[in-house]
């Protein structure tokens, strides 16, 4: 329902549950902005910007906290209403991305929905991963310090192998911490059979999924399941890194993957003057697009470090949905690229 490498390198380059809350639907804006469109997320009844924004890019690099404070708090001026963060987004010292967020706008905490993740609460994504309820307990108190309030809208075990999902101990820890009114709404993010089991397991309310132009395989695969159950859909890496931006191949992770991509998919609108084209026919405009327009996501955040950027991806989905038929050629393309690729092996 609508209602109006390492990672640290490639980012440097460039309602059931809700016991103990009296809390809205959705954050009690003055007026919700009649130039942002919000969707429903799932059967969480959070009502969410469909382009929300990611955490990560603040944290790597030296980001300034007055720069991370004019970026949100223009954002949220204008609309933005779905932060997501992590526990382990830098360094614990320095740059970390829930004390940036939570220093800009922990005052303004009932305009949005807030969405953070546990599981590597000694180390960044990969390294030190605890799953133990005790330190997941630990990863939300501190987290409620970080950012500055009293409860954190929807929580994710992030990337949580599938022994430890099948374990439940993880999750179970999750739901505690929801009876005990610390958080909202379970969620995960993750991808593979890790995530479908998330979602067969009905233990969570949200997942989270990478879904771009390069990477669509959840829409076919899991995408028909979270719209049965009802589940909120958030959409990481919608733009695909912006690698179009590279005239030669970036040597990390992601980049790397999604850059090889650019010339055998062929869309044509990573060629030309729509590289140039800032607007909703440009590159960015068309890829986000894409995600917007994918039946059962809700909501897509994509990182920045400019303040202004927010804005501008917002508003390239004043272009509106991408045409039924145009929205199919880049599925086309891409299944056709699939299936030459399995075919090979």
């Amino acid at each position: 329902m609508n209602i109006r490498l390492t990672r640290r390198e490639a980012i440097k380059l460039m309602l059931s549950g809700t016991a103990g809350l009296a809390l809205p639907a959705f954050p009690a804006f003055a007026t919700l902005n009649s130039s942002v469109e919000y969707r429903r997320l799932g059967r969480t009844g959070l009502k969410v910007s469909v382009v929300g924004f990611g955490g990560l890019s603040i944290a790597l690099g030296n980001t300034e906290q007055e720069r991370v404070t004019l970026l949100l708090n223009q954002a949220l001026d204008r609309g933005l209403n779905m932060i997501d963060t992590a526990e382990c987004y830098g360094a614990p010292d320095q740059n970390q991305s829930e004390i940036l967020i939570g220093n800009a706008v922990g005052h303004r905490r009932h305009e949005y929905v807030l969405s953070s993740k546990v599981g590597h609460e000694n180390g960044q994504f990969g390294q030190g991963d605890d799953w133990s309820p005790e330190s997941i307990e630990r990863t939300i108190e501190r987290s409620l310090k970080r950012l500055k309030t009293d409860h954190l809208d929807i929580v994710h075990l992030h990337g949580a192998n599938l022994e430890t999902l099948k374990a439940g101990e993880a999750t179970e820890a999750l739901k505690r911490a929801r009876e005990a009114g610390k958080i909202r709404f379970l969620a995960y993010s993750g991808s593979g059979e890790r995530v479908r089991y998330a979602v067969e397991s009905d233990d969570f309310d949200v997942v989270q999924v990478s879904l771009n132009v390069f990477e669509q395989d959840v829409i076919d695969e899991l995408l028909p399941m979270t719209r049965k159950k009802d589940i909120g859909v958030i959409a990481k890496r919608p733009l695909g890194n912006a690698v179009w931006r590279f005239e030669q191949r970036p040597e990390w992770g992601w980049y790397a993957e999604y850059w090889d991509l650019i010339r055998p998919l062929g869309y044509p609108f990573f060629e030309g003057e729509a590289l140039k084209d800032p607007g909703p026919e440009g590159a960015a405009g068309m890829a986000l697009r894409f995600v917007a327009s994918t039946p059962g996501l809700h909501t897509a955040i994509v990182g920045t470090t400019s303040p202004g950027r927010w804005t501008q991806n917002n508003a390239n989905l004043s272009g509106g949905p991408l045409p039924e038929k145009q929205y199919q050629s880049i599925r086309a393309k891409w299944l056709a690229l699939w299936a030459e690729n399995r075919q090979m092996g």
